[in-house]
């Protein structure tokens, strides 16, 4: 009877939860597609008209941008978040003084939203107000940031917000790795007369396999969803430089009144996250169904 009773509440709590994420999930997206083979414009329409949002999006310049901007923005933003926190990581392992201190510093922008992040460095890199302002009052007249009003480097500017807040994520999942491998492997490692750099390099970096996983998943994910730090930061501009397929969806769908082609843009960037993620989730599997035999 106990047995019974508690196998019901386990689906009373589960089952609603699963309804909900399929409709406003699964559900949504579903409908996101159903929009992207019609002509909705301001209200949805069940014209179909096959791939013809699809055509139109692929053909628009600005869409091309904005894939391109997209790119550069989760290379450098993944490869940097991750190289800095692996970092940040091996150095709080070294049982350094005050590292709870340390510990909190660096994971402390992640309690701060990207619209405060991305103000914050609209601020900071302002050459009127920012950086650019305050090296000059101290005399370096001849320093010079503009980043964030050049079209060919505000990209970097973005990737240089993205880092600050997201390397300490990247620092927390690669620490917590670290610290459950076992002391005895690393003691045995330096019985052997291996130095430290060898040791973080040939025994604990196999080992943060999975780390490094997680890591890029949610990193790949973060980026192609970034909307608000580029919005707050610098709105999508000089021009289009720093435009992405999230700023381009939003401004179709609200902006110019063609939903058809923003709910094309919508499934375009659920696809790619899809086709990111699959092969290594897969891969993962895999490597662990081997290890299992």
């Amino acid at each position: 009877m106990r047995r019974w009773l508690s196998s019901r509440v386990n689906m009373f709590v589960v089952v609603p939860t699963v309804v909900i994420v399929f409709i406003f999930v699964y559900g949504f997206v579903s409908w996101s597609g159903v929009l992207s083979f019609t002509d909705s414009r301001t209200f949805p329409s069940f014209n179909f008209v096959g791939l013809q949002q699809y055509v139109s999006l692929w053909s628009n310049s600005r869409w091309h941008a904005s894939v391109s901007n997209l790119i550069v923005f989760t290379v450098g933003f993944v490869g940097i978040s991750t190289i800095v926190g692996l970092l940040l990581a091996i150095l709080l392992d070294q049982k350094i003084k005050a590292e709870g201190l340390f510990r909190t510093i660096y994971l402390y922008p992640l309690a701060i939203s990207f619209i405060v992040t991305g103000t914050a460095w609209k601020w900071a890199l302002n050459p009127g107000l920012g950086l650019d302002k305050l090296m000059h009052d101290w005399g370096f007249t001849s320093f010079q940031f503009d980043w964030i009003a050049d079209p060919d480097r505000a990209i970097y500017t973005l990737i240089i917000a993205a880092v600050w807040q997201g390397s300490g994520f990247a620092m927390a999942v690669f620490l917590a790795t670290i610290r459950g491998v076992d002391a005895e492997i690393m003691k045995a490692a330096r019985i052997d007369g291996a130095g430290l750099v060898r040791i973080y390099w040939s025994v604990v970096m196999p080992l943060l396999r999975p780390a490094f996983l997680t890591v890029f998943i949610i990193m790949v994910a973060l980026a192609i969803r970034t909307f608000d730090l580029m919005v707050a930061m610098t709105g999508g501009g000089p021009g289009f430089a720093t435009d992405l397929p999230t700023n381009f969806m939003y401004q179709f769908a609200f902006g110019r009144q063609r939903l058809g082609l923003a709910a094309a843009s919508a499934i375009m960037i659920f696809i790619s996250v899809l086709a990111l993620m699959i092969p290594f989730i897969y891969s993962e599997l895999r490597r662990e169904a081997r290890y299992e035999r």
